[in-house]
């Protein structure tokens, strides 16, 4: 694999998935949680687990469609980037990494922990920390190394934790004292709520199975299936390890104890027992770490492919084929946070806490990116798992009010810490990923899905045109009112050579573009008048603008032409003839020669666009409230003018009627004339503007002899008009 195609193989499959997963979180937290727990909540801590699968099974959910939808690299950051926009991405994005190292730094530290504790005379917190950073280093060792040779350590570790853990409450349900277990909720249900949130760190897993969906094999099947298969089952283990844990033991006596399982396992497992599970646990804080390392590396490797980070990271490695930067910048920070770890106790509940605080609020957007996707029904999202109907939009309305209520009870301090991540990437929002990259969101489709009427795009490139652009546009879709809230689509389309992740596009480019679409919205809201933009790259201007068509679907296209033949066997110009050819809705080329659009007139003939340029010269008329004339010339017949006349007449009233034009809504002029070509543009240079339908003449025989389209562009003194109309289905 190349260094530069910062793309990931598929080799992770079913059985990697769920110790990903379930792994995780079968992992360090079951070993370290359940005496900060059992402080928290006494033995009702086992209810905070299960409320904490819950809100993490409707995550599940969640991110399994959006998943299934979109199986790339980033997990929720991607959906959320993708949904929301670069606003909402940074803030995933930073709460994502940042989360994901805060727990694994947590998981390293209690993996010191546990390997110190038993040990008198090997106790003491810089060990603990120094042991914690040997055990990251070969995690990231491996991690950079291959993420096949990453997985299968992680089998090998999570099923010898897990068989150990199963064996620990098999046996320990026979040790229960029902005595341990009153008061069950010393704390009643707001510590029960405050002690969900504590301990919802336990339930990443899952959420990096969506991030390394880029690299899951078979992802429709697998990823939905390892999700929500990995949450219920550890849920369930979770619970009856603390009710084997304060039922063993009171809760008082493990509620300080940084090892409580080891506490417990020595009562009825022996020396023997605790020797497993400090094996166990120290196995569980590497498996842990590994998976929260494997998914922060994709997290800032997808924000570097997107352009929130710089494109360094977005890069794997030529022979190994890991986002190897990525994972190196998530390995210095992570051991920065496992080296501030010397106040052992107080670092590993504040780690745990803040990593769950970063993950619910990006939970909690990816249930609101979710109905975005829904609303907003891109081309490109199809997932092969969707929700229910039944539990639709019940699952993310209920998701979003669970991690607020878990939120809202969680310690000040950490509430204080986790806003700071938060503001983080807000503010790495505005100093960074404003100038870097090219935002675009669902959001704005969403909210108008359903609502919205007469569409029209128009793409802008040059400033000196782009107000008159807008403003005709904007009198085409006021004129369809009638038929929805008419909306326009300023699309922007940045050409460069070979737009890839790694390329960067020059700041000042992005500037322009920006600038361009900046003053769009400026335009628009001047004119009341709803508008959208979209920003573009790609290496060809006309296959882009037709994606942007493709995708938008409008009912018309606004050009602005310059209003010459083009050379090099083009009619209109490169960007141009694709569009005109192709665009499958109507069509409008528009060259400005004047300010003033003032009094329209369109060319009234027999050609198939006629009453589309009648229609649209109606509808630019509406700027400075003017009547639309529909003019058409005839040649002498027999020397009976006024029977030319009539005859022009009739023509001109054929075309209003195939235009919905009503009587009186516009006026007629017939000229005589014997060459007509001649009479039309002396007619026509006593309007303001001129509408004429597209020549039905091929484009070679366009480039060659013109049409009367292109003389009255390059010969009249007024603003022209060339429509095509929608091609018929």
């Amino acid at each position: 694999m190349s260094e530069h195609t910062g793309q990931l193989e598929r080799n992770i499959g079913f059985l990697e998935a769920m110790t990903l997963g379930g792994g995780t979180m079968i992992g360090a937290g079951i070993f370290i949680l359940p005496g900060i727990a059992a402080e928290g909540a006494g033995p009702a801590s086992s209810i905070s687990f299960v409320i904490a699968g819950f809100v993490a099974l409707l995550a599940a959910l969640s991110l399994s469609e959006l998943a299934t939808g979109m199986p790339v690299a980033g997990g929720s950051y991607h959906y959320v980037n993708r949904a929301l926009g670069g606003f909402f991405g940074s803030i995933v994005g930073w709460g994502m990494w940042t989360g994901l190292m805060f727990a694994s730094a947590f998981y390293m530290i209690g993996f010191g922990q546990y390997l110190v504790q038993p040990i008198p005379f090997l106790d003491g917190r810089a060990l603990v920390v120094l042991l914690g950073l040997v055990g990251l280093a070969l995690i990231v060792g491996v991690n950079y190394y291959g993420t096949e040779e990453s997985s299968k350590l992680q089998n090998v570790m999570i099923g010898t934790e897990t068989a150990i853990v199963l064996v620990y409450v098999a046996l320990g349900l026979f040790f229960i004292d029902p005595a341990n277990l009153e008061p069950f909720a010393p704390t009643g249900p707001s510590g029960i709520i405050a002690t969900t949130g504590i301990v919802f760190v336990s339930f990443l897993g899952f959420e990096i199975i969506a991030t390394v969906a880029g690299e899951v094999k078979d992802p429709s099947r697998n990823i939905p299936l390892t999700m929500v298969l990995s949450v219920v089952l550890v849920t369930i283990l979770y619970a009856l390890v603390m009710l084997v844990t304060t039922g063993v033991v009171r809760y008082q006596e493990i509620g300080d104890s940084l090892v409580p399982v080891s506490d417990v396992a020595v009562v009825f497992m022996g020396s023997i027992g605790v020797v497993a599970i400090v094996a166990a646990a120290a196995i569980a804080a590497i498996s842990s770490s590994n998976s929260s390392v494997l998914a922060a590396a994709r997290v800032n490797f997808a924000m570097g492919r997107d352009e929130l980070m710089s494109d360094w990271l977005n890069v794997t490695h030529d022979r190994f084929g890991t986002p190897h930067r990525a994972i190196i910048a998530t390995g210095a920070v992570t051991a920065l946070l496992i080296a501030v770890g010397l106040e052992v106790e107080t670092i590993v509940s504040l780690l745990a806490e803040v990593a769950s605080f970063s993950f619910l609020v990006s939970y909690s957007l990816v249930h609101v990116a979710l109905v975005v996707f829904r609303r907003a029904d891109p081309e490109d999202y199809d997932p092969s798992f969707r929700i229910p109907d039944a539990l639709y939009p019940a699952v993310p309305v209920l998701g979003v009010l669970l991690t607020v209520v878990v939120i809202s009870q969680m310690a000040t301090i950490i509430i204080g810490l986790g806003l700071g991540i938060v503001g983080l990437g807000v503010g790495w929002y505005f100093l960074y990923v404003r100038d870097h990259a090219i935002d675009r969101g669902l959001i704005g489709e969403a909210i108008t899905q359903g609502s919205v009427g007469y569409r029209v795009v128009v793409p802008v490139s040059n400033p000196e045109t782009q107000e008159r652009l807008i403003r005709l546009a904007a009198a085409t879709a006021h004129a369809h009112t009638e038929e929805g809230t008419p909306e326009l689509v300023a699309v922007n389309v940045l050409q460069v050579a070979d737009p890839s992740p790694q390329q960067n596009i020059a700041a000042e480019r992005l500037e322009h573009q920006r600038d361009l679409l900046e003053s769009a919205r400026e335009i628009a809201s001047e004119m009341d008048v709803k508008l959208r933009t979209v920003a573009m790259s790609g290496d060809r201007v006309d296959e882009t603008l037709l994606e942007a068509i493709s995708h938008e679907a409008p009912d018309q296209v606004v050009l602005g032409w310059r209003g010459t033949l083009s050379n090099g066997g083009y009619v209109f110009g490169p960007n141009l003839d694709a569009v005109v050819e192709d665009a499958p809705c109507e069509v409008t080329l528009v060259t400005f020669h004047g300010n003033p659009i003032g009094g329209t007139v369109a060319l009234a003939g027999p050609g198939p666009h006629a009453p589309f340029a009648a229609r649209r010269a109606a509808e630019f008329a509406t700027v400075d409230g003017t009547t639309p004339t529909l003019l058409n010339v005839q040649q002498m017949r027999d020397g009976d003018e006024d029977a030319a006349v009539e005859r022009g007449e009739a023509v001109i009233d054929e075309v209003a009627g195939r235009a919905g034009l009503e009587s009186g809504a516009y006026q007629r002029e017939v000229v005589v004339a014997a060459d007509t070509e001649v009479a039309i543009l002396d007619a026509v240079s006593q309007y303001d503007t001129v509408c004429v339908g597209l020549s039905e003449r091929s484009a070679a025989s366009r480039v060659m002899f013109g049409t009367i389209a292109s003389r009255i562009s390059q010969e009249a003194t007024g603003n022209v008009g060339i429509v095509r109309g929608a091609p018929e289905s």
